[in-house]
């Protein structure tokens, strides 16, 4: 049976974002592609595995990027890692649902949340996160039959993420002299974002033969909860400014991710080459825009490889940031109405992630 390339779904979303330091990305992981034989998943079950790590440490305002932070060792290291579960139920050639469940382990390292950025190195210490992520229920279709349809398709998906990862997250943040507090850790590194959102996606391919490819993919989470009540303020109390421009509490926001490309197939073997696109909106489609994010863009190349085993596929993907931009937040819009200031936070960029993962068909 001819086999055509296609692109398995791109599943999930974020990590987040806030107001002045941390890191930009979006939450969990997915980047599946997938060789298909068309007929052989007409029922039946598939479990991809996904793991993600980033290390985000480079400070941008707008695309200019700080770099003093790195010089004056002041800048915010944040390590992230997550392993997403995907559990996919084949209904038949064209319908499916899937499960997907993110663990998450997540360490981030500053000064200022600490003993402060003129405290030197040794006000340097680490709050961490674990823990579930927000779980994801939806729902796929391929437009064409799969069976009369091998060189174009288009699949739609729409589904439910639930609020299950803890968004109240604490940890000891060090202040010195014994002074240590119990608080919620960065929005940046919280498991949960307290939000239940709606995805959609669409994932396409074009197939100029057996061995080149296009492929195109395309997420977007709806968050219409504005705010999520956890405080900004790490176990202190808010300051009169983060009260007064709206940042006292965490935000719950929206979030999309776009990827195209092209995959080669050399036997097993195949490789991708794309460009993947990553963002948080500073306005939401649905409900507030009000409450503590860090909003921007991450434009990466993408090159990828995949090996087809006799019951398993895996792959890997290393997106390399190209464009980083730490777009103005609603409360920096606020605060340079209110002040006549121009008011423009920063956040913290990775230079690339690591994605690995394997699919395997069950029985």
């Amino acid at each position: 049976m001819k086999k055509f390339l296609a692109i398995a779904i791109i599943l999930f979303i974020i990590h987040h974002t806030a107001n002045s330091q941390g890191c930009v990305a979006i939450r969990s992981t997915g980047a599946v592609c997938t060789k298909q034989d068309p007929g052989h998943d007409t029922k039946g079950w598939q479990l991809n595995t996904s793991y993600r790590y980033f290390k985000s440490f480079r400070h941008f305002v707008g695309t200019e990027e700080q770099k003093e932070r790195i010089e004056k060792q002041t800048n915010v290291i944040n390590y992230q890692n997550t392993l997403d579960l995907n559990l996919i139920r084949h209904l038949n050639s064209r319908w499916s649902l899937s499960l997907d469940l993110p663990m998450i382990y997540n360490k981030r390292s500053s000064l200022y949340e600490h003993e402060g950025n003129n405290a030197g190195a040794k006000g340097r210490h680490s709050t961490t996160s674990q823990g579930i992520g927000d779980i994801r229920i939806a729902a796929y279709h391929w437009l064409l039959d799969p069976m009369k349809s091998m060189k174009f398709n288009v699949q739609a998906g729409l589904g439910i993420k639930l609020p299950t990862g803890n968004y109240d997250y604490k940890d000891v943040f060090i202040k010195g002299n014994g002074n240590n507090l119990l608080g919620p850790v960065d929005q940046s590194i919280q498991p949960g974002d307290g939000g239940l959102g709606v995805t959609t996606e669409l994932n396409t391919f074009y197939n100029f033969s057996e061995q080149v490819g296009l492929y195109g993919n395309f997420y977007y989470l709806v968050n219409p909860r504005g705010q999520n009540g956890t405080s900004t303020s790490r176990g202190s109390a808010p300051s009169q400014s983060a009260i007064d421009y709206k940042s006292a509490t965490m935000s719950v926001p929206d979030q999309y991710m776009a990827r195209a490309g092209a995959n080669f197939t050399f036997g097993k073997l195949g490789a991708s080459a794309g460009m993947r696109l990553e963002c948080i909106p500073s306005s939401d489609l649905i409900g507030s825009d009000e409450g503590f994010r860090r909003p921007g863009k991450v434009l990466s190349v993408e090159p990828g490889v995949s090996y087809n085993f006799k019951k398993f596929s895996a792959y890997a993907t290393v997106p390399v940031a190209v464009r980083r931009d730490r777009t103005q937040s609603y409360p920096d819009k606020l605060r340079t109405s209110a002040t006549g200031s121009y008011s423009h936070g920063d956040a913290a960029f990775a230079d690339y992630a690591i994605f690995i993962g394997a699919s395997f068909k069950l029985k």
